[in-house]
């Protein structure tokens, strides 16, 4: 069902790659709300994913950009605005990639040329991308960025290993950028910690099948799905939340603040 919520509003959504992406089941969320967008990941990602089907269903062009690279951003921020034809009102950072749980390497025994990698394009991205519209004053007034956070930024999941210090620093630019992006021009700027969701991405984590077996137990409602997580940042691009900013919002049905259930007590003594 459509609101509206996002009616004349224009967006870019970083890091769709395939059906299962949070940022693909938000493109097609906030076009039905009403919003025009623009699509963009990486070359690399560009190249693998399936981008142009989601493109032809959103009506929105695919404008590729390193998000460590400033001149790509300057670029992609200028032809967005120009299709445009003006500001932009909401982003969605959907961004994330660890090269050392690529490579199989345990948090304990970092490469810390891949963890510097890591860092920078999961996290210090999202400041990439807040200075460049910060420079060129992109951002609408009362504009609002999103970006995708989990809960290992507070608790400890091993496996998550070094996604765990990239989503904290991500947080951290959450609320700083925040801080002065709100006196600037009033955009807010938040993170949503979502549950653990089956991406394609997060599918790669090590022991992913059994700890979503785990959150789905520990979650009174249950664990959020990609598109209850869309509907949220629809929330969070659209008028009804101006006030709200440097915050980080959990969207796990309830996980984030259970310390057991019945059905976890359950299972442990069986």
């Amino acid at each position: 069902m459509s609101y509206n919520l996002l009616k004349g509003k224009k967006g870019i959504i970083f890091g769709a790659l395939d059906e299962k992406s949070i940022a693909w089941r938000t493109a097609l969320r906030c076009h039905e709300e009403g919003a025009q967008l623009v699509l963009s990941n990486a070359p690399v990602a560009l190249r693998m994913g399936e981008i142009n089907k989601l493109a032809e269903a959103v009506h929105a062009p695919v404008i590729g950009a390193d998000v460590t690279n400033m001149e790509d951003l300057k670029k992609l921020f200028e032809e967005s605005m120009k299709h445009f034809g003006g500001g932009i009102d909401f982003i969605l950072h959907s961004i994330g990639m660890s090269l050392n749980v690529r490579k199989g390497k345990h948090y304990t025994e970092l490469d810390y040329g891949f963890n510097q990698k890591t860092l920078d394009i999961s996290a210090v991205s999202l400041h990439r991308v807040l200075r460049t519209a910060w420079d060129m004053d992109a951002l609408n007034e009362y504009g609002s960025v999103v970006a995708l956070t989990y809960i290992a930024a507070q608790r400890v999941f091993p496996d998550y290993n070094e996604m765990a210090d990239a989503k904290t620093l991500l947080e951290g630019i959450t609320r700083s950028f925040g801080y002065h992006y709100a006196i600037k021009k009033k955009v807010r700027i938040n993170t949503v910690s979502q549950s653990p969701t089956r991406t394609t991405a997060g599918s790669g984590v090590k022991g992913f099948d059994g700890f979503i077996s785990y959150a789905e137990k520990m979650s009174p409602l249950g664990n959020a799905t990609g598109d209850q997580c869309a509907d949220y940042c629809v929330t969070l691009f659209s008028d009804l939340t101006r006030m709200v900013t440097m915050q980080n919002l959990f969207h796990d049905g309830g996980f984030s603040f259970t310390g057991v259930t019945e059905a976890v007590i359950n299972q442990m003594e069986k």
